[in-house]
């Protein structure tokens, strides 16, 4: 595989020359224009929403403390609906219409992919995307940037943990047939193999399907003790609760970090179930951090700005990818170029306390933070119980 400082090298030409500022590449003299394309109603809505409310409560403070080099960052989002035709869509506009500098959070494994074609002959920097995939970096370009531990280092470790120190003997698998899911799917098959456990079966789903009763019908029937879920946030919540109301308490689930959601816990406990699904992720819940100071702070000013009782998971993350895209921009100096960024990316090394990981980049690492954290629901909250470095 070439490494990202390979290919950097024989792209540094055509980035620089597409990079220049001016208003084509989305910089002016007083503004930085970011896109994102994002799921705001759809099954990963939970997700979007709020990363964009929080990124853009931040980038308005920076602008009222002058912006970045004296220029405002504009954060121009769209609407997919989680429907890949329409990410792209979305992107054309974004990238053609509105000529944004870098693209910041955008939601969806497939609809990125999609996106990539759009994004990869112009070397646009694709920056925190939601979505933990492999494929956000692999195969590598100067232009990839993941943000935290791909879903499939999570999955596998979350299904390492459980086989380990719980005796999980048979896994199987209950997904959305999409890059997404494939994720999850090789995950769990990976970690079952090594740690000596058997697979049972699998099931394949829709984004709008509700009912899971058949499904869960066969996981038991395939004497499952354990059920990886690559699904919508509403769809692990219905699938957990309806296995309880099928009897099935003894089963265990597990997520990637798409399922890793303050909502989740909250739903699943408002039906009753206070336990029962894991999830591998590459940063930490905020409710057993709150006397952590930064974090404390956040929340204070993200409930008094939007009026929320209390910020989820989504406004984490859409939180932490504009603090990276606000400190490469000021690392890539008063006449910032995609080339410039790019550097100014690979040269990031700080703690966010607020998602209680590390960022730390270099020419052939895109990957912000690589901590996964193991959590269990726990009574309507998320409980750390393992931290892999």
């Amino acid at each position: 595989m070439r490494t990202i400082k390979a290919i950097a090298a024989t792209a540094a030409l055509s980035l620089s020359a597409a990079g220049s500022v001016s208003a084509g590449n989305g910089v002016t003299e007083d503004e930085i224009r970011i896109g994102g394309a994002h799921d705001m109603s759809g099954i990963f809505a939970p997700f979007s929403v709020p990363a964009v409310t929080a990124a853009n409560l931040y980038f308005d403070q920076i602008n009222a403390d002058g912006g970045v080099h004296g220029r405002k960052i504009t954060y121009i989002t769209e609407d997919h609906g989680y429907q890949v035709p329409r990410a792209v869509q979305a992107a054309n506009k974004l990238i053609n219409r509105d000529e944004v500098f870098a693209m910041l959070l955008s939601l969806g494994t497939p609809h990125n992919l999609a996106m990539f074609k759009l994004m990869g002959p112009k070397g646009i920097p694709n920056v925190s995307p939601l979505t933990a995939a492999r494929q956000m970096v692999d195969p590598p370009a100067p232009w990839k940037f993941a943000g935290t531990a791909s879903y499939y280092e999570g999955v596998k470790a979350t299904a390492t943990y459980l086989a380990e120190e719980k005796g999980a003997q048979t896994f199987c698998l209950m997904y959305l047939p999409t890059d997404f899911g494939t994720e999850i799917e090789q995950g769990v098959k990976d970690a079952a193999a090594e740690v000596g456990a058997e697979f049972g079966t699998e099931t394949q789903h829709k984004p709008d399907q509700s009912d899971f009763t058949g499904a869960l019908g066969k996981i038991r029937e395939a004497g499952c003790d354990t059920v990886g879920l690559a699904l919508g946030v509403g769809q692990t919540i219905n699938v957990v609760a309806t296995a309880h109301k099928m009897g099935m308490e003894d089963l265990d689930f597990l997520t990637s970090s798409a399922g890793f959601h303050t909502v989740v816990a909250k739903g699943l406990a408002q039906q009753g179930v206070m336990g029962g699904l894991y999830a591998g992720a590459g940063w930490q819940d905020l409710e057993a951090r709150m006397d952590t100071p930064e974090v404390a702070q956040w929340v204070k000013d993200y409930t008094e700005a939007t009026g929320e009782s209390f910020p989820g998971t989504g406004a984490l993350l859409g939180r932490s990818a504009a603090e990276i895209m606000v400190r490469a921009l000021e690392n890539a100096g008063p006449e910032p170029t995609r080339e410039k960024f790019i550097e100014a990316m690979e040269s990031l090394d700080y703690a966010d306390e607020v998602a209680g990981n590390h960022v730390r980049m270099s020419a052939d690492d895109h990957v912000a933070a690589s901590e996964i954290y193991v959590s269990v629901v726990d009574n309507g909250s998320w409980k750390l119980v393992k931290t892999i470095e």
